[in-house]
């Protein structure tokens, strides 16, 4: 169901307020190492980098060593600081769908947990696809429908908070028409109910990680426990050769 996008923007401005500027979660410290380490393996500086939906900016001092950033989000409250803090990145507010970017202006457009909360998926990722260059790479991130669903309680959504998880079959099928998907990958094992939660409760966590390192996490991770899906993909010829 959608809701007015002044009620969804100010739901944001409070949300990062409150949360991304203050700190940041375990998700989104491995959300950014694996962003980092599939930018460092295109091998390239240089590059043209928009991220959408970056909340308070707090990925993009890591995406400005890759090249030009810039970095939209609804929060125009939150991204009026973030441009003090960072006057290098060049930061955008207002609602992606509405907002003009140069198509094909772009070698990476960057998306983490942004997926789950806007009102019509197929127009959002047809529109990151648009927006890359021939072989552009897409990078995103949104919540794991199963883990969220059977391994954990999270609040309902508050009013201008838009919610609709994926699971791994439908994000590739939503990709599909406009992505080849290069990898698709959980990380972060959370859980707070359910046996899972003996090994990925947020306390528990920190025993486990003492006595196998992160070998654990990674093992629940590889077998689809994590609470993020990743996806790394190139805009698909085409969608290039019909938008040229």
């Amino acid at each position: 169901m959608n809701q007015p996008i002044e009620l969804q923007r100010s739901f944001w401005n409070e949300w990062n307020a409150h949360n991304r500027e203050t700190r940041l979660s375990d998700v989104s410290e491995d959300q950014r190492t694996l962003v980092v380490e599939w930018l460092r393996g295109l091998g390239r500086t240089g590059l043209d980098v928009l991220e959408v939906g970056c909340g308070a900016g707090w990925l993009c001092p890591s995406l400005a060593r890759f090249g030009r950033v810039t970095a939209t989000d609804l929060s125009d409250e939150v991204l009026a600081r973030a441009r003090e803090r960072m006057p290098d990145v060049q930061f955008v507010a207002g609602d992606f769908m509405e907002l003009e970017f140069e198509p094909g202006g772009f070698d990476v457009v960057i998306a983490l947990e942004v997926l789950s909360h806007v009102s019509d998926h197929d127009a959002f990722v047809a529109k990151m696809a648009r927006l890359l260059r021939p072989g552009g790479v897409l990078l995103l991130a949104t919540q794991n429908r199963p883990v969220l669903e059977k391994y954990n309680t999270v609040p309902a959504p508050k009013p201008g908070n838009l919610r609709r998880w994926f699971d791994r079959d439908e994000l590739s099928a939503l990709l599909a028409p406009h992505i080849d998907v290069s990898e698709i990958r959980t990380i972060t094992p959370v859980a707070s109910k359910g046996l899972l939660r003996l090994v990925a409760g947020r306390q528990t966590k920190r025993f486990w990680r003492a006595v196998t390192g992160r070998l654990l996490e990674n093992t629940l991770a590889k077998a689809g426990l994590g609470w993020t899906l990743m996806v790394r993909g190139q805009k698909k010829a085409v969608s290039a050769q019909l938008q040229s």
